[in-house]
């Protein structure tokens, strides 16, 4: 690949973003009357601001809600060597701002990473100055890197990976995503191959620390508030975790078939991927013949209505310790249809077993090391998945037991956050300590 190769993808990358600005932003716009915080300070989405520039700042871009809880173990480790630190949050989704807030302590500061334009890399990168930056798992844009390294701001990809579906499209954008890669100043992968595939991908240096994920503490009174409704409940529970679209109709086509005439009905529970989706599994959920009962609609206690309910759609936000808490077993959304799965080891620290279908590409490793561990069974399909759940909620033996493989391969793999805080720290130019 040539200079001139990668100047041109670029610039031709550039104006197809400048062209869609205006599509960006109404896409935006029309999100926010569901999800109003993304009309918040959209100015920043284009990186104009309204204070003074300022520096000094370890920047740290999650963007959205599963990576900005991966950061919580990482910033948590960070402060632990370098309490002074002065941190820059930066996000591209609604969950991952109101999880990142969280975060957060005096002298921090918070705001969206504006659309990848030259213009508006330039412009972040101006206001904020930092000392580095540092992007979590999958972030790499190509301007942004392009502008930081002309700024002279180290960058380091964190908790990285990349499938071999993702590498396989790279390849296909190598012009593009080659020099963006080989800008970063350090790539931590979260496995051997992973750090492979990544460095194929062009990037220089790249070491393997692990995932972030593992390193995540569930809430204790979240777990044990879900355990209790359980219990409240007195018959089995089956989780539908983090569902995603075109998987609820063909699971509740089969849950009527699965659970006709069986006494006691287990409940089952729903939790879709995307808030924006809750109504729209709402009205499936009725659609099936179920009496559905929202979580959203009681606060501490199921009220009895919901106790009777056939089915529960879980509603709210921020609260996926309780539904692991509260199911006994989970079929883990995202990995019936060809979409690469969602994270399964929250659900392993929290001791709840995972059925998973045969698309958990955006995981692999975690997948594979959680079956060998018994922490979870991989099935070829939904209708299968849901055959397997039943069973195993029908032998209370082998649920418990695979209960605590599933807390005990959670507990082996932890250490990332150490691993990957100790990294980064020297990188860092100095203590990250005064304002500018």
């Amino acid at each position: 690949m040539t200079p001139w190769a990668a100047r041109l993808a670029r610039a031709a990358y550039s104006t197809l973003l400048r062209v869609g600005t205006p599509a960006y932003l109404a896409r935006l716009w029309w999100r926010g009357r569901a999800e109003p915080p993304y009309r918040h300070a959209l100015a920043e989405r284009l990186a104009h601001y309204a204070e003074r520039p300022s520096s000094g700042w370890l920047w740290l871009h999650a963007v959205s809600l599963g990576e900005t809880r991966a950061a919580a173990a990482l910033v948590e480790a960070l402060r632990a060597r370098q309490p002074g630190l002065r941190l820059l949050l930066t996000h591209g989704t609604a969950t991952g701002r109101e999880a990142g807030a969280a975060l957060l302590r005096e002298g921090d500061r918070q705001a969206w990473l504006p659309f990848d334009t030259p213009g508006g890399a330039r412009r972040f990168l101006a206001q904020f100055r930092p000392s580095l930056g540092v992007l979590m798992e999958t972030e790499v844009w190509p301007n942004l890197l392009r502008e930081a390294q002309a700024a002279g701001v180290p960058m380091v990809l964190a908790n990285a990976r990349l499938s071999e579906r993702s590498a396989r499209k790279g390849e296909r954008l190598a012009a593009l995503m080659q020099p963006a890669a080989a800008s970063l100043a350090l790539v931590l992968a979260q496995t051997e191959d992973d750090a492979r595939r990544l460095r194929a991908a062009g990037a220089p240096h790249v070491q393997v620390c692990g995932n972030l994920k593992f390193d995540l503490t569930p809430d204790a009174a979240l777990v044990e508030r879900g355990r209790a409704w359980r219990a409240a409940l007195g018959r089995p529970v089956l989780l539908f975790a983090v569902s995603r679209e075109g998987e609820e109709a063909p699971l509740l086509a089969a849950w009527s078939r699965a659970t006709r005439g069986a006494a006691p009905r287990p409940l089952l529970v729903v939790v879709p991927r995307h808030p924006q989706r809750f109504d729209e599994v709402a009205v499936l959920l009725r659609s099936a013949g179920l009496r559905m009962a929202r979580r959203s609609s009681w606060a501490d206690t199921p009220p009895p209505e919901a106790l009777a309910a056939d089915a529960w759609l879980g509603d709210s936000m921020r609260e996926m310790p309780l539904y692991y808490g509260l199911g006994q077993v989970a079929l883990l959304g995202g990995s019936f249809a060809p979409l690469g799965g969602q994270n399964l080891i929250e659900a392993a620290a929290c001791g709840c077993p995972v059925v998973m279908g045969p698309h958990t590409f955006n995981f692999a490793e975690a997948a594979e090391l959680a079956a060998a561990a018994g922490a979870a069974q991989r099935v070829p399909d939904l209708e299968a998945g849901l055959a397997a759940a039943m069973r195993l909620l029908a032998e209370p033996a082998a649920l418990q037991q695979a209960a605590e493989r599933s807390r005990g391969f959670a507990a082996a793999h932890r250490g990332a956050a150490a691993r990957i805080a100790e990294a980064i720290v020297a990188l860092l130019p100095g203590r990250l300590t005064a304002p500018a």
